[in-house]
């Protein structure tokens, strides 16, 4: 009797292994391969970031990430990761798109995402944002802000996603005040310019020069130090993807919110939960993919008027009674920049 319940209590026990063993290699491990600025650039990485550490945060379920150091880290990574079963396998930013698609087709069991461009294979979901609607918010509040009447723009790379940026800023600070000048810069020509504070402080400090009181910085950590000059000299900035309010209290306007750690957040779980859906994702307003962002460290600058003001533009937005141009549509602006 003694040797049978011995024998039992091994079956059992054995049973027990091997379910739990299933059951942790199943279990979804996701990977996310971050831009170059790195995941602590306070802005467009950062909020990836902040994405899955909330699934990890939420769920117990560790990921892995990789920070690029130069472009060719970026097909090597993407490779590393599907080989190794990581799923899914997240691509931050636009210059992600060539690698990501031969490794895709490669791969074609693992689920992968690119934020900011399209990728067209049925393994992979697509997610872009309407920084147009968003960045419009901010310029009505920078409009409301300025003293001067002068406002700024400083980009990273000069490429159409940022101008797409700045196309949508522009036209809502001329919503607000049509004779307003808004200055734009952009940083360079190459993945540098994500990663320049010094040159975003230099170009800060010239817009300011010719009267700009308010500077919208939509450049990874090169708007590090547009934000910096903006407050060394008393000025307002506004931030970019994360929400940058704290870096100045009191200097930092607004800043406009690109919720890539939402898009992380969601197509972790969607893995885990087995409800994984390639394709196109589109994250506007309406969609609650971008915004403006008011707290603590900016709630005084932000007066009954300015309030009503941005979320009017808002509601008329969302409610497709104001259709902000898309740079991206044409590569035109309705609107002069100086």
């Amino acid at each position: 009797m003694k040797k049978r319940t011995f024998l039992g209590f091994v079956a059992a026990t054995a049973v027990g292994v091997t379910m739990s063993f299933t059951s942790a290699f199943a279990q979804t491990t996701p990977a996310i391969v971050f831009d170059l600025g790195g995941k602590f650039d306070k802005s467009f990485n950062q909020s990836a970031y902040d994405g899955a550490e909330r699934f990890t945060k939420e769920t117990g379920i560790k990921y892995r990430g990789f920070e690029i150091q130069n472009a060719s880290q970026r097909e090597q990574a993407y490779r590393r990761f599907a080989r190794d079963g990581n799923n899914p396998v997240i691509a931050i930013g636009f210059a992600s798109a060539e690698a990501l698609t031969k490794v895709a087709k490669e791969f074609p069991d693992t689920k992968f995402a690119i934020i900011d461009m399209v990728v067209d294979l049925p393994n992979v979901r697509s997610i872009v944002y309407k920084e147009h609607e968003g960045s419009f918010l901010v310029g009505v509040m920078a409009a409301k802000a300025s003293k001067t009447g002068k406002v700024g723009f400083i980009g990273g790379m000069d490429i159409p996603l940022i101008r797409k940026f700045a196309c949508g800023y522009a036209q809502g600070v001329k919503s607000v005040n049509p004779d307003a000048t808004v200055f734009q810069n952009m940083t360079g020509t190459t993945g540098a310019a994500w990663n320049n504070p010094v040159k975003g402080g230099e170009l800060a400090k010239s817009q300011m020069d010719q009267g700009a009181d308010v500077i919208f910085a939509a450049a990874g950590s090169t708007g590090l130090g547009v934000l910096q000059a903006a407050a060394d000299a008393g000025k307002f900035s506004i931030g970019v993807d994360a929400n940058q309010n704290y870096l100045h209290p009191g200097s930092v306007l607004t800043s406009m919110l690109k919720r890539v750690d939402v898009a992380v957040y969601n197509a972790f779980m969607d893995v885990k939960d087995d409800k994984w859906t390639a394709g196109f994702n589109v994250l506007g307003l309406s969609e609650g993919g971008v915004d403006y962002a008011v707290d603590d460290n900016n709630m005084k600058l932000v007066d009954d008027d300015m309030k009503a003001a941005v979320e009017k533009a808002k509601a008329d937005i969302m409610a497709g009674t104001v259709a902000v141009h898309d740079y991206m549509s044409d590569n035109t602006c309705p609107v002069e920049f100086n």
